[in-house]
């Protein structure tokens, strides 16, 4: 109690000085709160943008081990290459549902693509640009060239990656056409076909397979492709013409009636982590996938995203540092001055029987009491004016995620997500995992200086005070009391 009654009245006498060294400690805890505010809101948009990306697995073709020790000058390896890319396996949902059961796999979707011919319609260009799409192939050819159109079937929303990217357009779509589309033989058409066939929605068109099975779809849909690097430069048609889209469910009945239909099937694997694809990809091998395909994530395009935002994040943690270090200089000047000053008031204390350990802690109990009136000041002050400046870090980010996800939903056909689009496994809800970082601006002063930077910024300021008083420690220790009021006399 003796030391505290001390060094308030210290405080008091020395009013000057003090507000010098709470005006500096305030305004470092102003700077603290905004850098670790600013810290918090970079930390909080870079986990937004990482959640924001699924983590994906697709197989593909690994065209560098097939053409291993190939040599094209002899005609021998030529044939050895060829019989090596004739007998790759291929595959089935079967296959894919076999490869998800896995504990690194927490969901998949995949699209299911067959080649079909025209009963009632015509293909809406002079040569067929359907190439067997990135897949596995399955059927007794590994192309769909042959045939008029390729009916291409999504076994979910997020499957539909075409018009998440805005690569396909909804232009007219039916008012119930999301409440139907994953059930049922439903599809969407390219309204160059739709305007080449004379159709519109719910019209029926009747397709056929070479073993001239029909099957009879209605339209729900109607979409367009964008111009831009999509379109054959020798088909005054794009390359999605004869492209009809439908769910999964409706191509697989008709494979499964008859199986030796041409299909191809390309999966896309949601995983636990990145760092579990070499064990996953070993785990397909053993499974039966053939040694020519490989897994690829899409790590780079998730974490690609951030590298500016992490920018903002290291700045802010230099510029903490900074200030850290050059406010711990100031502190640590005043406080040896301040020792010089009241030099001859230690000697009479010392003197009078007080110790150099209650002196020690007199002085700093004076830097503590003032620092904790500048660090309350300053956090309050910090933290009014941190909302508004996360605020306007959000604010492009918030408008971005806006504008992409109005886009996304008009490129489904609606208003935005939320109008009848269904998620994931058929409920409502708002696309997840395509690259869409959820950001909200922040609404209250507690939500960007928490519990958490409160508590920073308490460390930080007790530092401070413990770095700056060593100067009073290390210079109480070495004063003598005679010594002292000798000069003095």
């Amino acid at each position: 109690m003796f030391i505290l009654k001390n060094a308030w009245i210290s405080i008091k006498r020395n009013k000057g000085r003090n507000i010098l060294i709470g005006i500096i400690i305030l305004i470092i805890a102003c700077a603290c709160t905004i850098t670790l505010a600013i810290k918090n809101t970079a930390g909080y948009l870079i986990n937004s943008y990482k959640n924001a990306y699924e983590k994906e697995v697709t197989i593909s073709f690994n065209r560098e081990n097939m053409m291993k020790d190939f040599n094209p000058s002899q005609e021998e390896e030529k044939q050895k290459a060829k019989e090596k890319f004739d007998n790759i396996s291929s595959y089935t949902i079967s296959d894919v549902e076999k490869f998800a059961d896995s504990d690194y796999i927490e969901s998949y979707y995949y699209t299911y693509g067959v080649g079909l011919n025209g009963n009632s319609i015509e293909k809406a260009e002079i040569e067929s640009n359907n190439d067997i799409p990135n897949g596995f192939g399955h059927g007794k050819e590994n192309n769909m060239s042959s045939t008029d159109f390729t009916l291409t079937g999504y076994s979910s929303l997020d499957a539909m990656s075409e018009f998440i990217s805005g690569t396909y357009t909804m232009s007219e779509i039916t008012d119930n056409a999301w409440d139907i589309a994953f059930n049922g033989n439903y599809v969407f058409i390219n309204e160059e076909l739709a305007e080449y066939n004379d159709l519109k929605l719910n019209d029926k068109i009747k397709l056929e397979d070479e073993d001239g099975n029909i099957y009879e779809f209605e339209i729900i849909g109607i979409f367009k492709e964008k111009e831009e690097g999509n379109t054959n430069a020798m088909s005054m048609f794009s390359n999605s013409a004869n492209t009809i889209l439908t769910n999964a469910s409706a191509v697989t009945n008709i494979t499964t009636s008859n199986e030796d239909l041409r299909s191809t099937i390309s999966p896309t694997f949601i995983i636990d982590s990145y760092d579990n694809v070499e064990k996953l990809q070993n785990e397909f091998y053993e499974k039966g996938l053939d040694e020519n395909f490989v897994l690829q994530t899409n790590e780079e395009e998730a974490t690609s995203g951030v590298s500016s935002i992490e920018n903002i994040n290291s700045f802010a943690t230099t510029f903490l540092s900074l200030t850290l270090i050059i406010g711990g200089i100031v502190l640590f000047v005043i406080n040896m001055i301040n020792i010089r000053e009241r030099k001859y008031e230690i000697g009479v204390l010392r003197t009078i029987g007080i110790s150099k350990l209650k002196l020690t802690m007199q002085f700093v109990s004076e830097l503590v009491i003032v620092s904790i009136v500048a660090l309350i000041l300053g956090a309050c002050i910090g933290a009014v004016s941190s909302k508004g400046v996360s605020n306007a870090l959000l604010e492009s980010e918030i408008n971005s995620s806006n504008e992409r996800t109005e886009e996304i939903g008009k490129n489904f056909g609606g208003e935005n997500m939320n109008g009848g689009m269904p998620d994931r496994g058929g409920d409502r809800g708002e696309m997840r995992g395509k690259g869409m970082p959820v950001v909200e601006a922040y609404d209250s002063i507690d939500a960007v200086v928490d519990i958490k930077v409160l508590l920073e910024l308490l460390g930080i300021g007790l530092s401070l005070v413990l770095v700056s008083s060593v100067a009073s420690m290390v210079s109480i220790q070495r004063f003598s009391p005679l010594t002292i009021l000798k000069e003095r006399s």
